[in-house]
């Protein structure tokens, strides 16, 4: 009861410190809120708001009939027919991204069944959209020029109709997932960044003495910076996600919110624990940070909350799976999208809490080395 008291007490003068420390509270408050939203509306992947201009030399009935098929707000904007001569010069000017070019009697050799070649001039310098609305154009152009054969009556239906479903994410809009991975991100940045900062700025404010020569253990010192700097994030990101995820942004949570901060507290104490390891490394809060850019990023690339885990390569996969963050993603991912319940994510909990319960005793040994070298 006395270990547990010293935590409790040492703990809430970790909060106070942290409270007091406006640089680290702000960054807490900006990471959950101005960068999730800004990270959801700022990095779209879906085709939004496209400049397209046709170019019509053959002004025929199909002709006309493809250009009605791109008035399809939100994707592009109205289309405008314009001059062939006036391509190279609007492209220049970067006036339009995409130009369609229908060439002449387009709609007799369709009909005769002579594969008429069409062009699309696309500028690649708007990299997202080109490649997003050449594939948006090309479906369009599929589906216009078919149903229009099947209408005429001159070609059979397509004997295969294509019913896609989509699940979870039914308009495939990048904001939904973008928010949530920015806010799983986050914790992992923040977690090292507090729990390493608070050990630093004891040793660079002299208090680090002080804590030595109490009746205190580095195990209760380790413990305390865990909980409080846990707690703190932990309430910041379910705040995040009542506030801007699902108030401000208006993204529905599938699963539940409780499940997925109980995962979170569990990862947190594998996060606390390597921001203490490298603060036991680190002298300074410059070299923490150095320390941080080498083992947080790749953390958080290779996590697959950027690039899904099956398209890297095998050898990959294989070593990242003894990496939290690759479960802590699965999980967040399962419960935040599909409500995944805690009898599908149990494993990957399990395995979080195993590998961070590993590695905090490596951070507490090195930090009880490096105390006894203090005193």
């Amino acid at each position: 009861m006395r270990s547990l008291a010293n935590i409790f007490w040492l703990g809430t003068k970790e909060i106070r410190s942290f409270i007091h420390d406006y640089v680290l509270l702000g960054l807490v408050l900006w990471a959950f809120s101005v960068a999730v939203y800004a990270q959801a509306q700022s990095s779209s992947q879906e085709l939004h708001n496209a400049a397209i201009a046709i170019i019509d030399e053959d002004n025929s009935a199909l002709s006309r009939y493809v250009i009605e098929g791109f008035y399809l707000p939100p994707y592009f904007k109205p289309p405008e027919l314009i001059n062939l001569r006036d391509v190279n010069r609007l492209m220049d000017n970067g006036r339009y991204t995409f130009i369609l070019n229908i060439p002449l009697h387009f709609e007799r050799d369709v009909l005769a069944r002579r594969q008429p070649a069409m062009q699309v001039n696309v500028d690649a310098t708007v990299m997202v959209q080109a490649g997003i609305g050449a594939g948006y154009i090309q479906q369009i152009l599929t589906t216009q020029i078919r149903n229009f054969l099947s209408r005429s009556e001159r070609a059979p239906p397509s004997p295969v109709k294509l019913d896609i479903r989509i699940a979870f994410n039914p308009n495939v809009t990048t904001s939904w997932f973008t928010s949530v991975m920015g806010i799983i991100n986050n914790v992992t940045f923040l977690a090292i960044i507090l729990s390493g900062a608070a050990v630093v700025r004891e040793r660079e404010h002299g208090t680090m003495d002080h804590l030595l020569v109490m009746p205190v253990t580095p195990f209760e010192i380790a413990m305390s910076k865990v909980w409080a700097n846990g707690l703190v994030i932990t309430l910041a990101v379910g705040l995040s996600l009542s506030l801007v995820v699902r108030f401000l942004l208006g993204i529905p949570i599938a699963g539940s919110i409780v499940l997925f901060l109980f995962g979170v507290m569990i990862y947190l104490f594998f996060a606390t624990a390597i921001g203490i390891f490298l603060a036991t490394i680190a002298r300074t809060m410059p070299q923490l940070g150095l320390l941080y850019l080498l083992v947080a990023t790749p953390m958080n690339v290779l996590s697959g909350s950027n690039t899904p885990l099956e398209s890297m390569p095998r050898g990959l996969q294989i070593v990242m799976q003894a990496s939290p963050s690759t479960h802590f993603v699965s999980f967040a991912q399962a419960i935040l999208y599909r409500g995944a319940g805690l009898d599908v994510v149990w494993p990957e909990f399990l395995a979080v809490a195993l590998m961070g319960g590993l590695f905090f005793g490596l951070a507490l040994f090195r930090f009880r080395r490096v105390s006894a070298q203090t005193a």
